[in-house]
C-alpha cells in the first residue's frame, strides 16, 4: 500500500470514529474529539473530514433510519474499513518511531 498522508485532524477524526465503530456519526465523533483532546471542534469540520475519509476508502457509511416516532433525517453512521485500520496503524508506527529516544528538553 502506498503511503497516504493524513492530516492531523483527519487522523484524529479517524481515531474517534474507530472508538465509536461502527455506530459513530458526526455529533458523537465531534464530542469524542472534544473530550479526548480538550479542544473545541466544529461539527462542520468533522462532517467534511468524514466525507473525505470515506472517499479515500478509510471509512464506510450507512444511513440509519430514525426509530418510530423520532423526528429528523436519518443519520449517517461511519465504520472503519480495513484500509482505514491499516492507515491508522501505520500513522501510529511513524509517530512512535519519531518519539522513540527523543530528548524532551527545550533549548534555552
Amino acid at each position: 500500500m502506498a503511503r497516504e498522508v493524513l492530516g492531523e485532524f483527519e487522523l484524529r477524526v479517524l481515531l474517534a470514529a474507530m472508538r465509536l465503530n461502527p455506530d459513530g456519526y458526526s455529533v458523537p465523533i465531534a464530542l469524542e474529539l472534544e473530550e479526548r483532546t480538550g479542544k473545541t471542534v466544529a461539527g462542520a469540520a468533522v462532517h467534511i473530514a468524514l466525507q473525505r475519509l470515506e472517499k479515500r476508502g478509510f471509512l464506510k457509511s450507512r444511513l440509519q433510519p430514525r426509530a418510530d416516532g423520532e423526528k429528523g433525517r436519518p443519520r449517517r453512521h461511519y465504520a472503519v474499513t480495513e484500509r482505514g485500520l491499516l492507515r491508522a496503524q501505520d500513522a501510529r508506527r511513524c509517530l512512535e518511531g519519531l518519539w522513540k529516544d527523543l530528548a524532551m528538553e527545550a533549548e534555552t
